[in-house]
């Protein structure tokens, strides 16, 4: 099983690299900065195969041209969305190998932070982009509550030991809100008392599992009466499903 390492970029952001001990092939999920990639290759001797991109904002995706000037490597992306240098243009249903037969994906779509959005999930690992995030969502700038309540669904029925990739380090943030939103979940304020200890010593909170997530993020527990509760009292009308929970508390998380 390849391994997983994150590479900073900008002021948040995290490019995953996976490679097979042993091998000098690696793949990279959303390079929006070429820069810190070319540094991780040249450092550990490794040959760029893949670039996996989950959607086309310029973080996640400006890095590609760069990228596919220097190594001979095919990039995979959102079939519904421009992206320059995409070599295959994936949605769901569609499966890839990469390397190795032990290295396959599977395709979800997912949008709602962006139209075409889609995520990379094999048996153990997900790579969502900025759809899910460890105890959040992204917001909303190409879809509606009811697509990214749908996307969500999707993700939170993959196995509880699914490991999660995100985009960003927006945990600790993230519980900040959460604890507000879900303020008896005794699991929130646990889980924000361990990732508050995690960035005090600089430490990557991810991934997340989606166990996990069930349990700890807002935007997956929109169907519960305690976040129901919570959003009545921050609209004037009472919602009436999930997909209207979320809209109130997604545009509560816009605005804290």
């Amino acid at each position: 099983m390849y391994q997983i390492t994150p590479i900073p970029a900008f002021k948040d952001n995290y490019i995953w690299l996976l490679n097979q001990p042993g091998s000098d092939k690696a793949t990279v999920v959303d390079p929006g900065d070429a820069a810190p990639v070319l540094e991780y290759l040249q450092n550990h001797g490794l040959q760029l195969a893949n670039i996996l991109v989950t959607h086309h904002h310029w973080d996640h995706s400006g890095g590609i041209p760069a990228l596919k000037a220097r190594y001979d490597c095919r990039v995979f992306g959102p079939a519904g969305e421009s992206i320059e240098g995409l070599d295959q243009r994936l949605r769901e249903g569609d499966e890839i190998s990469l390397d190795d037969p032990d290295t396959c994906f599977r395709i979800l779509d997912i949008p709602a932070h962006t139209s075409g959005h889609i995520a990379f999930v094999d048996e153990k690992n997900l790579f969502c982009g900025d759809t899910l995030f460890a105890a959040g969502c992204g917001r909303l700038f190409e879809g509606s509550a009811a697509q990214m309540w749908h996307s969500l669904c999707k993700l939170a029925a993959l196995p509880d030991a699914t490991r999660v990739y995100c985009g960003h380090e927006y945990t600790l943030a993230n519980l900040q809100f959460a604890r507000q939103a879900d303020p008896d979940n005794h699991k929130v304020i646990q889980r924000l008392e361990k990732v508050a200890r995690q960035r005090d010593e600089d430490q990557v909170t991810l991934p997340s599992t989606i166990g996990l997530e069930r349990e700890t993020n807002p935007f997956l527990r929109c169907h519960l009466p305690p976040l129901a509760s919570v959003a009545a009292g921050r609209s004037d009308a009472t919602p009436e499903s999930p997909e209207q929970v979320l809209a109130v508390i997604r545009a509560w998380k816009d605005q804290f």
